[in-house]
């Protein structure tokens, strides 16, 4: 029979080799059976075998509660790799190899016993493929159980990492849900293992045009002088989606938008915007940027959350021409419940860099298109041109499309055809999709090979998780001494009083 190296090389000769490749180790996947390692996990970490990123001794563990062995596991595994890939992008030489790899442990997270046999079954895989004992725990579990599959890996002796390798953890968002929780469950983790060990996940920052955000700002000596209060009115961030809480509502019920999207997806995306050259791209260093910026976020006062801060719930209306019911008809949610599905929130920061522009970030359930974006709203240019000589004319703007359909856009004024000299706005746009570079790669597929390059620049800090916390909790304490109430339309842009906020300053959302 062919070994692994051999089948590996063969695949790796056919594809694109990464520079980088990770020592051989394990990851041991807490709720292996569970959608998140189906539809997201196992296909990211194939696509990264199957085109050379990985070593040939790359083993997975999957553990959950599910009864299953070791074939019954990669039967299934290989049915959510199709599905989540296409039958055409799985290669099956390369799926041969890379379930050779895959084991599975029946285990239950509260049970001392089953980890002790977790780690027999560890020592026995890891002599048998050649890990040398670097293990990568991935906790795709229920966030309630967090603190217990710590613990149990601590007191076992499972995250001791061995004198050969190196032991770290992968912690899926939420990180709490609120301030203290965010505080216990980083006091449980930092018990068992160093803060450069832990990877809090965020998917948002493995995508592309997230990543993209700081060649844009700072391999670009055009946009650096300009991005200051000097040039730039104001910004808006935009996090919005089509989708109800699809079958989620009993979560849904106790997270709403601003637990859900806008301390960690949505803050993520803003520190990158907002921050100050970080003195270089090692990861300590930009996210230690990132955490300065929001250290000089303004507090929400009560003053501040009645005037600047907006919240609604979507009512019934049409998605896509079809009639879809309002959050308090969904399943799993009470029908007087007051949780916000959204919310916009000014955010000002309090430096030199800021100080006077508005930061208006919004995200929100059941609204008219699914659109991720960065908005970078100039101030207006001189007056040279009249009013008799513009065509649509609005001050310069820079478009950053996150999802879907990736793009970059600048707005600019350009002369209109014709012997007038009549002025209109021009659009410059990079297509990611336009280029010959194919789909960009699944976030996953990034933020999983650098948790196992040892590589933490797109992950989430304990001190950047505090501060988002902070900086919200007054408003969920606000919010929560009265319900939100329906007050916008399945497949409207939100509140109404969302748009006349803007207004006010002479502002107007983008796509209204």
């Amino acid at each position: 029979m062919q070994s692994a190296m051999e089948a590996w090389n063969e695949i790796a000769a056919g594809g694109e080799q990464a520079l980088d490749i990770p020592e051989p180790c394990t990851v041991i996947l807490f709720g292996a059976s569970g959608d998140l390692a189906g539809r997201k996990l196992i296909p990211s970490l194939f696509r990264l075998f199957q085109e050379g990123h990985l070593p040939a001794e790359f083993t997975v563990v999957g553990v959950s509660l599910t009864p299953m062995g070791n074939e019954e596991f990669r039967a299934r595994m290989r049915i959510a790799a199709t599905q989540a890939l296409g039958a055409n992008r799985v290669d099956e030489a390369a799926w041969n190899v890379f379930a050779r790899g895959l084991y599975y442990m029946t285990l239950d997270v509260s049970s001392a016993q089953d980890y002790a046999r977790l780690g027999g079954l560890l020592g026995q895989v890891e002599a048998e493929r050649r890990t040398r004992s670097n293990r990568l725990f991935y906790l795709a579990v229920s966030p309630t159980l967090f603190g217990e599959v710590v613990e149990r890996l601590g007191t076992s002796g499972l995250s001791r990492p061995h004198a050969s390798g190196w032991s770290r953890i992968v912690v899926e968002k939420p990180f709490g849900t609120d301030l203290s929780s965010a505080r216990r469950l980083n006091t449980r983790l930092r018990r068992y293992f160093d803060e450069g060990h832990i990877y809090r996940m965020d998917h948002y920052l493995g995508k592309e045009m997230v990543q993209n955000l700081l060649v844009l700002r700072f391999a670009n000596r055009i946009f650096e002088p300009l991005w200051s209060r000097q040039y730039i009115d104001h910004v808006q961030v935009t996090c919005a989606e089509p989708l109800g809480v699809e079958g989620r509502g009993g979560y849904y019920e106790h997270a709403g938008v601003v637990r859900d999207m806008i301390q960690n997806h949505v803050f993520q995306v803003l520190s990158l915007i907002a921050m100050e050259p970080p003195t270089s791209l090692e990861p300590e260093a930009v996210r230690d940027a990132k955490v300065r910026v929001l250290e000089t976020a303004r507090p929400f006062t009560p003053e501040r959350i009645q005037a600047e801060c907006v919240r609604g719930q979507y009512g019934p209306g049409l998605i896509a021409g079809t009639r879809v019911c309002g959050y308090r008809q969904e399943p799993g949610v009470s029908p007087t419940s007051g949780v916000e599905t959204y919310a916009m929130l000014t955010m000002r920061f309090d430096n030199p860099r800021w100080a006077g522009v508005p930061f208006y970030v919004r995200s929100g359930k059941r609204l008219k298109e699914r659109a991720t974006e960065v908005v970078v709203q100039f101030k207006e240019g001189r007056g040279l041109f009249g009013s008799e000589q513009r065509e649509r004319l609005s001050a310069n703007q820079l478009l950053i499309r996150i999802q879907p359909h990736e793009s970059v856009t600048l707005r600019v004024a350009m002369k209109a055809p014709g012997r007038a000299v009549r002025v209109r706005d021009m659009d410059m746009s990079y297509v990611y999709s336009s280029t010959q570079e194919g789909p960009p790669p699944e976030a996953y597929e990034r933020l999983l090979l650098d948790s196992m390059l040892g590589v933490s620049t797109l992950y989430t800090r304990e001190d950047m998780v505090e501060r988002a916390w902070e900086l919200v909790m007054p408003v969920l304490d606000a919010w929560s001494k009265e319900g939100a109430e329906p007050n916008y339309a399945a497949g409207s842009w939100g509140p109404e009083e969302a748009s006349r906020l803007l207004d006010s300053h002479g502002h107007t959302w983008h796509g209204r």
